[in-house]
Parts: structure tokens; sequence; C-alpha cells
């Protein structure tokens, strides 16, 4: 009877398999947005192939968006690798291939750490797209100082992140 529990309680851990396979299909969805994004800002942003386009801070702004898609997609697709690795099973065919991949995941730890780490990433894009965006109001000396601080600020937190 025991066994028989234990048996059917081992198994459902395959639920996972349903957040794995959500994760990898949102993670493509967001690859896919993303590179639609760039595509998109290239044709329709660029002073180049636009003469009303006066600036490319339009086109700079779309591109860093994209890279904020891209990275989520990342997030995304660790997750879900991770998740898999972790509660379902190893996967074999990166074992043969790969020695050392970011996909592979030993731990829950391991894999927090790595999602903590591309979130911080995501943030620090998304900071500078904010920072982009209002760019055109820096009128004196000091936005441009706090503009300083800020980016002095993001580079130091992220240095204490990875630091051993």
């Amino acid at each position: 009877m025991s066994n028989k529990f234990e048996k059917s309680l081992w198994g459902v851990r395959y639920i996972t398999i349903l957040p794995v396979l959500l994760s990898i299909i949102s993670s493509v969805a967001l690859l896919v947005l993303g590179g639609w994004e760039i595509i998109e800002a290239i044709i329709f942003y660029n002073p180049l192939f636009d003469d009303s386009v006066t600036n490319s801070n339009e086109l700079l702004f779309k591109i860093i968006s994209a890279i904020d898609l891209f990275l989520i997609g990342i997030v995304l697709l660790i997750f879900g690798f991770g998740i898999y690795e972790l509660f379902v099973s190893e996967i074999d065919f990166a074992n043969s291939k790969f020695n050392e991949s970011t996909l592979k995941i030993r731990d829950l730890d391991q894999l927090k750490n790595k999602i903590i780490k591309v979130i911080i990433i995501v943030l620090i894009v998304k900071f500078f797209e904010k920072v982009l965006k209002f760019s055109e109001n820096f009128k004196d000396p000091m936005d441009i100082l706090y503009f300083s601080i800020s980016i002095l600020s993001i580079c130091l937190g992220y240095y204490l992140i990875n630091k051993k």
C-alpha cells in the first residue's frame, strides 16, 4: 500500500509539464514578437527608409523594447528547461552535446539565481528604455548628473550581485 502511494505521489511530478510547455510556448511567442518589433522598427522608424522621421531616437526606443521582449523570452525558456530537468527528467541530448550550458539546471537555487540575473538585466534594459524616452526633457546639467549617478548605481548593483 505504501509503495503504491509513493509511486503515484512520484508520478504527480509530471504535472510540471504544463508550466514547462506553456513557458516554452510563451518564450517562442515573445521571441517572435521581439523579432517582429525590430523588423517593424527598421521599416517604419528608420530615417533611411522614411523621410518623415527626423531622428533615430524612436528607432532606438523600439529596438530596446524588442530586446526587452527577447530577455523575458529567455527567462521563460530558462524556467521551462529548468523545471523540466528538475522535476521530470534530465535532457540526455543536451548532456551528450554540451558540457556546460545556461539551460542545464542542477537544483532550484541555481534556477532561481539564473532567473534573477536575467530579470535584473531586463530591469536595466527597462530603465534605459524609460531614460531614453525622457532624455529629450533633460534641460540642465543636474539632469545629466542624476542620469550618470543612476547608471553608476545600476552597474554597481549588478557587480555586487555577480560577485561571488
